[in-house]
């Protein structure tokens, strides 16, 4: 088991709240409730008669109370009963609407930031997932977001709840009695600041806790999805010692956890307590002095339990928005991220124009005769140059391979022609137009890629393969396939086209997944083909079938091969050798062997290893008593 569950960046902040809180983050946050102002409304409106009816009941109470004193068996009770029953079902119907819209709203926000999130990871450029793993990205999409649309649901309304409640009440208890309603309110400072200290640990250690939670279940899913790798390397006992470690993190987090809940309960419990026990004193002394009526003195006891729990929820939320601002910034930044590359102002103005209506006009619509590399050099974020001065020209019609060395820039190089990432030196020209003035839905809807490693989604082979097409039919799937050299391969499995695979093509080798994704480029009908060690994972006799069929196929079109395999770039145009970012050699086979330069000293090494691979053993047997 990796360490990395003990220092994955993913989980650096979960727990740890800042120390102020900020509204600008929220604010943003609170576009999302806006979207829907009637929920908004009818939460609120519910919200307040929650807070009228529960402030009413002790009233109503202290009336009859008085009334009783008053007139006795006189006292209009059915009145009295009609009201409180009034009271109940707009209580109730109150309740109802508040968790019914609350409800609503929740799923709405949750919906629209997912949705939002998703949309903007579909624009982002590779330079964002190269500087966040994809667990970061998960934990935004799932965690921060149903955490945060909670907080905007119930969190934001329960405030507003709260601070209904606590208005009322306050309120209620200066009018019916000042000096006392005083006395009580002199306890909420030191309520609040207790509150929001146990709250905020509280908080931190729950978070700690299902923190910890979920790393245990990520170790479970590496042990059995390595288990394998663990028993040949004999690691059992060291990941069991790494998994105790979380163990143990996890019930150090939950005694913590614990402990803090059973002293902060008993803590308010005490203070609202003492208050009501000093509203008795005072108040049974007013009372038997006349001060006050008996049904005040009640309804001020009922009001003074009461107090407390609008604060508590007070110093929850606050705390919460607390611990869930970092999860805010997180969604708010990856929501509003901008990518690298994306379409040029001149573009979007081109595209704009009615004559286009949201098109390329004809002159980017031409088939594309000539792609140029004009001193085009590269480098990372923060890394060194990965290319240098890369001067190329590639025909229709041409295939051009690039070979090197591992780590020698071949990768980058059709990264660059696909626009993946953009040179930081130099320009490359597509029909002798800077690629850039070309829009990235025509540049690459003419692409067809096939990676070394390419992803294949849960569904059938047929869907698959129809992805670099979607309106293509049963027979143009058959077709693909068949040029691919993979259609005798599928009809060879039980269902066929209709084989169910699973995420990434689990069930299948990792051959056939990359005879079904050649045949999902082919299908796409590309004008540029990028295969990257696109046959590294194929067997000879299926690498042969697919060379023939692509012979044919890339006739008239513009082919760029990265190949680990020399023998199976004889028939390139151009073969080019790439080493430490720089063109050394370039010619087609026959040329670069004349020279015996290094893609001759490569060649020369692969074939002696071939033939080593493919000689048999031979016995030799020993004499006798040797």
């Amino acid at each position: 088991m990796s360490d990395a569950f003990y220092d994955d960046d993913n989980f650096s902040d979960e727990f740890t709240p800042d120390k102020d809180l900020k509204l600008g983050v929220w604010t943003q946050l609170l576009t999302y409730a806006r979207r829907y102002p009637k929920d908004l409304v009818l939460l609120a409106l519910c919200a307040v008669v929650v807070g009228i009816a529960e402030i009413s009941f002790p009233l109503v109470t202290r009336w009859v109370i008085d009334d009783i004193g008053l007139y006795g068996q006189d006292i209009d009770l059915l009145g009295y009963g009609a009201l409180y029953g009034v009271l109940c079902v707009a209580l109730g119907t109150a309740v109802l609407g508040f968790l019914w819209f609350g409800g609503k709203l929740r799923s709405h926000i949750s919906h629209d930031i997912r949705r939002d999130g998703f949309a903007n990871l579909q624009r982002l450029s590779f330079a964002y997932y190269d500087e966040r793993p994809v667990g970061w990205l998960m934990a935004r999409m799932t965690s921060d977001c149903e955490r945060l649309s909670n907080i905007m649901a119930w969190g934001i309304l329960d405030l507003f709840w709260s601070f209904t409640i606590m208005l009322g009440i306050s309120g209620a208890m200066l009018i019916m009695e000042p000096v006392l309603g005083l006395i009580i309110l002199l306890s909420l400072p030191l309520l609040a600041i207790i509150s929001r200290y146990f709250q905020t640990r509280i908080l931190r250690s729950a978070r700690e806790v299902r923190q910890t939670n979920s790393r245990i279940t990520g170790a479970y899913n590496e042990n059995i999805m390595g288990v394998l790798t663990s028993k040949v390397f004999v690691k059992e006992a060291d990941n069991l010692n790494k998994f105790g470690r979380l163990t143990d993190r996890m019930h150090a987090a939950s005694i913590t956890n614990a402990v803090q809940a059973a002293i902060y309960l008993p803590i308010v419990l005490t203070l609202s307590a003492l208050a009501t026990g000093i509203a008795l004193v005072v108040g049974g002394i007013e009372s038997a002095w006349g001060l006050i009526s008996t049904g005040t003195l009640i309804a001020f006891l009922t009001y003074t339990r009461h107090f407390f729990e609008p604060i508590e929820q007070l110093a929850h939320w606050f705390a919460e928005m607390q611990m869930a601002q970092a999860s805010a910034e997180r969604v708010i930044s990856l929501i509003q991220a901008e990518p690298d590359i994306q379409d040029s102002q001149a573009v979007l103005d081109r595209l704009a124009q009615p004559t286009t209506r949201g098109a390329e006009p004809d002159a980017f619509n031409q088939p594309i005769e000539r792609i140029t590399f004009e001193g085009v050099g590269f480098r990372y974020n923060t890394g060194k140059p990965v290319l240098h001065n890369i001067d190329l020209a590639i025909q229709r019609g041409q295939s051009v391979a690039v070979v090197g060395a591992t780590g020698g820039g071949k990768t980058t190089l059709i990264s660059l022609l696909a626009r993946f990432y953009e040179p930081t030196a130099g320009r490359i020209l597509i029909n002798d137009v800077d690629y850039r003035d070309w829009s990235l839905q025509a540049l690459q809807s003419n692409l067809g890629v096939v990676l070394q490693s390419s992803h294949l989604f849960a569904g059938t082979i047929a869907d698959n393969i129809r992805y670099g097409d979607l309106s293509a039919g049963q027979d143009q799937i058959l077709v693909a396939a068949k040029q691919a050299g993979a259609h005798d391969v599928i009809i060879a499995m039980p269902l066929g086209y209709e084989t169910v695979i699973g995420e990434g093509g689990s069930s299948l080798s990792a051959g056939q997944k990359q005879l079904i994704s050649f045949a999902r480029a082919l299908l796409a009908d590309p004008q540029i083909l990028i295969m990257d060690e696109a046959t590294s994972s194929v067997d000879t006799l299926t690498e042969a079938r697919i060379e023939q069929g692509l012979r044919a196929l890339l006739k008239d079109r513009i082919s760029v091969i990265i190949a680990h395999r020399l023998s199976t770039i004889r028939h390139a145009n151009q073969i080019v050798v790439i080493d430490d970012g720089r063109i050394i050699e370039q010619g087609n086979h026959d040329e670069l062997i004349t020279r015996r330069g290094r893609y001759y000293h490569l060649f020369q090494q692969q074939s002696l290893s071939n033939l080593w691979q493919q000689a048999e053993p031979i016995n030799v047997e020993q004499p006798d008593g040797i």
